[in-house]
């Protein structure tokens, strides 16, 4: 490991990441380390770790390198390994973008939640095709102390459950995962989100991201809660042949999502990056010890 690697510091509507470039994958982001940067008292901070990997130089991602030259490893604030990221998403390719990699227009992006397709906006928003949601069948419920939810399940290439509730502060303090059952419904965990009405296709949300806590923001959650909202309101675009276009508010700012009658989903909203500088490797080394 080299004496200093390179960081930067990025957001989506406030949903924060660590990004580190490594083109080549030599940088060892063991859990720990990943856990260390992402501390917000004795690392850098966040709710994440970009790790910028070409696609030919991870194993992971070897099959995906002929339809994306990038491959987003993505890792939750405790270390642990996610599917996907939608904000990450966005910020990753706002990284590119910076690093000179790529321009305006489209491109695309490897994920362990397969390629994903991305514009970058002259006006600054990135959008990102998402895929399509799978609706996975059975009742789940979540809970809150002594209160329960029905909450629809729904998959964005991670697992989601999505409870509407009267208040935003039904949610609790989300400092720990809402109990959900049955357990076998997300053997894995699962990504929980608190949901309100705040106007025609216009809802509020909150979120407990499995592996990171409450974050000021969640891409996929998003998504999910716009699929569940419309099959709701009786508004599925494969019914309907119309697109269907949700606003989304979150603690960290506002998405838009669009679903279409053939079930790709596509998320716009800003990507911003921070800052820059270098990580002290003897740093790193201890703090994972």
């Amino acid at each position: 490991m080299s004496t200093r690697i390179a960081f930067l510091k990025g957001h989506g509507t406030e949903n924060d990441f660590v990004i580190v470039p490594d083109p080549e994958n030599t940088v060892d982001l063991s859990p720990a380390a990943v856990a260390a940067l992402c501390d917000r008292r004795a690392g850098i901070g966040g709710d994440g770790v970009l790790h910028v990997v070409r696609s030919a130089a991870h194993p992971e991602a070897r099959a995906m390198a002929a339809e994306a030259e990038w491959f987003m490893d993505y890792r939750n604030g405790d270390g642990s390994v996610a599917e996907m990221c939608g904000n990450g998403v966005r910020v990753f390719a706002r990284y590119l973008q910076h690093a000179g990699h790529v321009t305006e227009g489209d491109l695309a992006i490897a994920t362990r939640g397969g390629v994903k397709t991305v514009h970058l906006a002259k006006d600054g928003d990135v959008t990102v095709g998402m895929g399509r949601a799978r609706l996975p069948e059975g009742d789940v419920t979540v809970s809150v102390g002594e209160r329960g939810w029905p909450a629809r399940n729904v998959n964005m290439g991670n697992p989601h459950a999505v409870a509407f509730v009267d208040d935003l502060s039904d949610a609790g303090t989300l400092y720990s995962a809402p109990p959900f059952s049955p357990a076998s419904a997300y053997p894995d965990g699962v990504n929980v989100e608190f949901v309100v009405d705040r106007g025609p296709r216009h809802v509020a949300m909150r979120v407990h991201e499995r592996g990171s806590g409450e974050t000021r923001s969640c891409g996929t959650g998003a998504c999910a809660v716009a699929v569940a909202a419309a099959r709701r309101e009786g508004a599925d675009p494969a019914v309907t042949g119309s697109p269907v276009t949700y606003t989304v508010d979150l603690p960290g700012g506002t998405l838009v999502i669009t679903e279409r009658p053939d079930g790709e989903i596509e998320m716009t909203g800003p990507a911003v990056i921070v800052a820059e500088g270098e990580i002290d490797a003897e740093w790193l080394e201890n703090a994972v010890r």
